[in-house]
C-alpha cells in the first residue's frame, strides 16, 4: 500500500483511513521469531541520511547477537529497511512509515513483510523499534476523528474564529468592536439613538458574516465539517438568522451554544459544550447519505443500485455517482484466466459459495480455468473507485440506516447520476458454468 499525499475531499480521506485500519489490524496480528521484527517512523521535516547512519550503527550493534538465528533474520531485516529507504532522496512531506521483518504465517512457515508508505496525514513521531511484533500505536493515532469544525465566538466586545481538529485548536482571527450600549447619553434623541445602536449592531452582524466567508470556504466550498457559533448575547442568534450568513455556511451551522466569556475562555468554553455533538457528526454523515439513498428508492426514481452484479455493472458504465458499501463486506474478488485463450473472467463469492468452491469451468468452452488473482472486493474497490469516476463510502452498521443497508442491500449498492434499468440488462456475464453446485 503506498499512502499519498492529503487526499482531496472527506471521502477519500475516510478510504485512506480504512486502509490504514486494514494495515494495522493485520501488522497487529502479525508474530515474528526473535527481535527481528523492525518498526520504523521517520516525521516529515527529518533527513535520510540521518536515519541511514542510525541503521548503519544498529547493524553494527546487531553483529555482536549471541544467537545465530536470531542475529540473522534482524541483519536480514534491517537490511530490508535500507533498501526501502535507498527509494526515497527525502523524507516525503508527511513522513515516513516502515515495517520490516518476518513473521511466522497460520501455517508456521515464514514470511518476509516489507511495507512502506506515506500516510495520509502528517504523523509526528520519530520511532524505531527492533520487537517480536510490529507497533503500531502512532498509526492508531493518526485515525483519530480528523474532521474540522469552526467556531465563532461573539459578544459585545468582539468576536473570535477558531477551529478545533482532534484535539488541536486554533485561533484564525479575532477583533474587537465598540458598540454602544443600551442607554442613551443626555440630550440624545431616544429614537436617533437607538437606530444608531442597531445600525452598528448590523454592521457588526455584517462584518463577521463576510469575515466567516473568508476563513471557512476554500474554493467555493466549506473547508469545515460542522460550525458551532457561540456567545453571551443574542448575537449567535442573530447571525445565524440574518441574510448576510452565507447560507453554505448556515448549512454547517451544528449548534447554538451560550457561553459566559468572549475570547478564547469563550472558545474553550464552547468546545466543552458541543463535545457531545461534535463526537455524533461521522454518525450524522451516515444517516444523511443512507438517507439520501433511501430517498431514490422510495421515490422509485431509478437512480439506485445494490448488489454486487448491479453495482459493478452500474460503475463499468460510469454512471455511480457514490458508491456505499459497508466496512465489513465479506465478499472476494476472483480473477481467472482461461490459458488456451488468455481471457480473464471475474467472480465474486461470500464465505458461503467459496466453501463449496474447488474449480471454476467456462461455460462455453469446457476448459477449467485457473485462479490468477482473489483479492476482498472492498479492497479492491478501495483502490480503483476514482477509475469509474464514482466516490467511494465506507459506512458502519451502527446506525439503524446502516444496518437496514447492510441486512436488506447486502451492504453494497450506489447513488446514480442517471436512471438504469437493470431488468433489460439481466444476463449471465460471468461465462462460468453453475450447473452443479461444485462449480459455482
Amino acid at each position: 500500500m503506498s499512502g499519498t499525499a492529503e487526499p482531496e475531499t472527506a471521502a477519500d480521506r475516510n478510504v485512506e483511513m480504512w486502509k490504514i485500519k486494514k494495515l494495522i489490524k493485520s501488522l497487529q496480528a502479525a508474530r515474528g521469531n526473535g527481535t527481528s521484527m523492525i518498526s520504523l517512523i521517520i516525521p516529515p521535516k527529518d533527513q535520510i541520511p540521518r536515519v541511514a547512519k542510525m541503521l548503519a550503527d544498529e547493524f553494527g550493534t546487531a553483529s555482536n547477537i549471541k544467537s545465530r538465528v536470531n542475529r540473522l533474520s534482524v541483519l536480514s531485516a534491517i537490511t530490508s529497511v535500507q533498501q526501502r529507504l535507498k527509494l526515497y532522496n527525502r523524507v516525503p512531506p508527511n513522513g515516513l512509515v516502515i515495517y520490516c521483518g518476518t513473521i511466522v504465517t497460520d501455517d508456521g512457515k515464514e514470511k518476509k513483510v516489507n511495507i512502506d508508505f506515506e500516510p495520509f496525514r502528517p504523523i509526528n513521531t520519530s520511532l524505531y523499534l527492533c520487537d517480536n511484533k510490529f507497533h503500531t500505536e502512532a498509526l492508531i493515532a493518526l485515525l483519530a476523528d480528523d474532521n474540522k469544525f469552526g467556531f465563532i465566538v461573539m459578544d459585545g466586545n468582539g468576536a473570535l474564529f477558531g477551529t478545533l481538529s482532534g484535539n488541536t485548536r486554533d485561533v484564525l482571527h479575532k477583533f474587537t468592536v465598540d458598540l454602544p450600549k443600551k442607554h442613551g447619553r443626555g440630550g440624545q434623541s431616544a429614537l436617533r439613538f437607538a437606530r444608531l445602536r442597531m445600525e452598528k449592531r448590523h454592521n457588526y452582524v455584517r462584518k463577521v458574516a463576510e469575515t466567516a466567508v473568508q476563513f471557512y470556504i476554500t474554493n467555493d466550498k466549506p473547508n469545515i465539517s460542522g460550525l458551532i457559533l457561540a456567545g453571551s448575547a443574542d448575537f449567535k442568534t442573530e447571525l445565524s438568522q440574518s441574510d448576510m450568513f452565507d447560507p453554505r455556511l448556515q448549512a454547517k451551522v451544528l449548534k447554538l451554544v451560550d457561553v459566559s466569556y468572549g475570547g478564547e475562555n469563550g472558545f474553550n468554553q464552547a468546545i466543552e459544550l458541543s463535545a457531545e455533538v461534535l463526537s455524533n457528526v461521522k454518525f450524522i454523515q451516515e444517516k444523511k447519505l443512507i438517507g439520501r439513498y433511501f430517498d431514490e428508492i422510495s421515490q422509485d426514481t431509478g437512480k439506485y443500485c445494490f448488489g454486487v452484479e448491479d453495482t459493478l455493472r452500474a460503475l463499468e458504465m460510469g454512471s455511480v455517482e457514490t458508491l456505499i458499501v459497508w466496512e465489513n463486506l465479506d465478499i472476494t474478488r476472483y480473477t481467472l484466466k482461461n490459458h488456451s485463450t488468455d481471457e480473464e473472467k471475474v467472480l465474486h463469492l461470500n464465505p458461503d459459495q467459496e466453501k463449496d468452491k474447488t474449480h471454476f469451468i467456462d461455460k462455453d468452452t469446457g476448459v477449467e480455468l485457473e485462479l490468477s488473482e482473489n483479492q476482498a472486493l472492498l479492497e479492491w474497490l478501495a483502490n480503483n473507485y476514482k477509475t469509474f469516476g464514482a466516490t467511494l463510502e465506507i459506512i458502519t452498521d451502527r446506525s439503524q440506516e446502516g444496518s437496514q443497508f447492510c441486512r436488506g442491500f447486502g451492504g453494497i449498492g450506489g447513488i446514480l447520476r442517471y436512471r438504469v434499468d437493470f431488468q433489460d440488462m439481466t444476463f449471465d456475464d460471468t461465462g462460468l458454468d453453475d450447473s452443479d453446485d461444485d462449480d459455482y
